[in-house]
């Protein structure tokens, strides 16, 4: 990190309460008071409080929530203002200068100080970036496109000390790392890590016949390792985009079944899917490893082979690669975001996307936002995009931005824990920007019926609406390592309210402004699982101020595509592009696959 740069940290800060020179029974006096004040079923009244089969408990415990201590950063986040209005003809920082009150609550996410620093750096690095493009510009070079689609090792360091690989823009669905390589007989192991905010560390042991997988990162440390073979661990159940995490055959292991062996050349594919990435050694799957908190793929940036392994060749194919036009005449104007009236619209829906999903959102751009009511301007669409700590991946999200008009940045580089922020800043957008009677927030690889969306809202109330896939009976995760890990002090409850699930839900603007207000005024808690946050915000509206109705729709579909649906998730960007063109000629909203 930045080292000229302060930064911002944060701190739990813990009452010590010290007894002394107290009699005992005074001491007995107030630890009692103590205990009836944090009893459970010792609850403060609020005024108009309605009861109905979704109330929640209030909480039986006092959590001392985590403290910005520091605001450099954010002052420069939010101070070049001469920079924002010169460079925003594309008005890419709407929602952007209206977040500051949001970030610097007492009660941040645990990785906003994180987030808010690197994006410090981000935007530093970016408006140099800016500044030498223009010099370029106006000498009449031309710009140079640094994000590959394919790199490979010239130079092969089994040190360690180096990288092997150096991912520019990162990783992205379906990108894959491939290694050519010779066991040494002389040696017991070798190791492949990947790098980025953490470690992602894949350890494979000859003299043992294991291997063993595991992440680490500086706030957590090392995590739970996932070990092959499992030995007939209730582990080996769990699948990964349908795969088990270790191959049936390696569990039930011998010399001969072992992937790697001594003096003998292997090729080994780390290839990377919707839920987690999968190893292949000679054409057979051998284990998958889930994605956990902060090592998605978009935040990889090196790879690094050490030990005892002769490497051959280290290659990395199906990277992520801006659209060639961003910077040509060339674009479609049909791609471009419409002029809007500036009275409020009907619909507005923010994509959540990450910096170098540049295909994924090309192709909603070529699919389901050439509806009619979305070129119209009936129904507006905006990708909501945090900073990325690479700054090509940065400048490529910025000449996006300015050529396709449909980009809103966010003050933050993009962490999973960070996503509730998102949901804030799109209420903000719909209430304050461009406000909407309804407000949706999809993700960057789902597909939505705008049309039959339009027709369903038409019979729902425009008012205290939750629409979507509902869950009305749901759990923390309580397993270590998960990506949707909740700590009892995070939520000491058994259970969530209702809530809809993450990849299409629709609110309306009353909802929206509650959550805008009641964030301001600090009544609303910050929850790391957007989709379960605004559940949770919505059940304090629910209960203070009117009656939700709660309209659950099986149309929308969370994991996979069924036929007559309204929303379907995990699309890659082929698959997006086919069910447009499906729609177009068959008129029925029927799946690719």
């Amino acid at each position: 990190m930045m080292q000229s740069m302060s930064m911002v940290k944060l701190k739990f800060g813990f009452t010590s309460v010290r007894m002394r020179n107290l009699s005992v029974g005074i001491s007995v006096m107030v630890l009692t008071l103590i205990l009836i004040i944090l009893q459970p079923g010792h609850k403060l009244t609020k005024k108009n409080q309605t009861v109905d089969e979704f109330d929640i408990e209030e909480e039986s415990t006092v959590v001392q929530k985590p403290h910005l201590i520091t605001m450099e950063d954010l002052d420069y986040l939010f101070s070049n203002s001469s920079f924002y209005k010169e460079e925003d003809e594309s008005n890419v920082f709407l929602a952007w200068s209206l977040m500051r009150p949001f970030l610097e609550r007492r009660d941040a996410l645990p990785e906003t100080g994180q987030g808010i620093e690197e994006a410090a750096l981000a935007i530093k690095d970016l408006v140099s970036l800016i500044n030498k493009e223009k010099l370029a510009s106006a000498s009449g070079m031309v710009s140079r496109r640094t994000c590959p689609d394919f790199v490979n090792a010239a130079d092969v360091d089994l040190s360690g000390s180096r990288p092997v690989l150096e991912l520019r823009c990162g990783l992205t669905e379906d990108s894959s790392i491939t290694f050519v390589g010779v066991p040494d007989e002389h040696s017991r192991s070798f190791q492949i890590q990947l790098l980025g905010s953490g470690v992602l560390r894949y350890d494979v042991n000859y003299s043992k016949q294991s291997i063993v997988q595991n992440t680490w990162t500086e706030r957590s440390g090392w995590g739970e390792e996932v070990r092959c073979p499992c030995h007939g661990s209730f582990k080996n159940y769990i699948v990964v985009d349908e795969l088990p995490l270790c191959n049936e055959q390696t569990s039930r292991i011998t010399l001969d079944d072992f992937p790697f062996l001594k003096g003998s050349p292997f090729t080994a594919t780390l290839w990377f899917g919707l839920e987690g990435f999968h190893m292949t050694v000679n054409g057979r799957h051998e284990t998958s490893f889930p994605y956990r908190e902060k090592l998605e793929p978009w935040l990889v940036s090196a790879v690094k082979v050490s030990g005892g392994l002769k490497l051959l060749s280290a290659s990395a194919t199906r990277l992520p690669v801006p659209d060639e036009n961003h910077s040509s005449l060339a674009i479609e104007e049909k791609l471009k975001a419409p002029s809007l009236s500036g009275t409020r619209i009907t619909l507005l829906v923010g994509v959540f996307s990450t910096g170098n999903n540049f295909k994924r959102r090309m192709a909603l751009r070529r699919s389901w936002m050439q509806y009619e009511a979305v070129r119209s301007g009936e129904v507006a669409v905006r990708f909501l995009i945090g900073l990325h700590t690479n700054e090509q991946v940065n400048l490529e999200m910025w000449r996006e931005a300015k050529a396709y008009g449909d980009i809103q940045f966010m003050p933050f580089v993009d962490y999973y824990g960070l996503l509730s922020l998102k949901t804030v800043a799109l209420c903000i957008l719909g209430t304050k920007v461009i406000p909407a009677k309804y407000i949706m927030k999809t993700d960057d690889d789902a597909f939505v019926r705008i049309d039959e969306l339009l027709m369903s809202l038409k019979e729902k109330p425009s008012n205290a609406l939750l629409y979507g896939l509902i869950s009305f009976d749901s759990s923390p995760d309580r397993e270590q390592g998960s990506k949707w890990y909740i700590r009892k002090e995070e939520w000491p409850l058994d259970s969530y309210p209702p809530w809809a699930h993450g990849p299409g839900y629709i609110i309306t603007q009353d909802i929206a402004k509650f959550v805008v207000k009641g964030h301001l005024e600090r009544d609303l808690r910050l929850f790391k699982l957007e989709d379960v946050a605004i559940g949770i915000w919505i059940q304090q509206y629910n209960q203070t101020v009117k009656r939700v109705m709660y309209m659950n729709d099986k149309r929308f579909h969370n994991s996979g595509c069924k036929p007559n649906y309204i929303l379907v998730h995990y699309q890659t960007p082929r698959l997006l592009l086919c069910l447009w063109e499906k729609l177009q000629k068959e008129s029925q909203s029927v799946c690719c696959e």
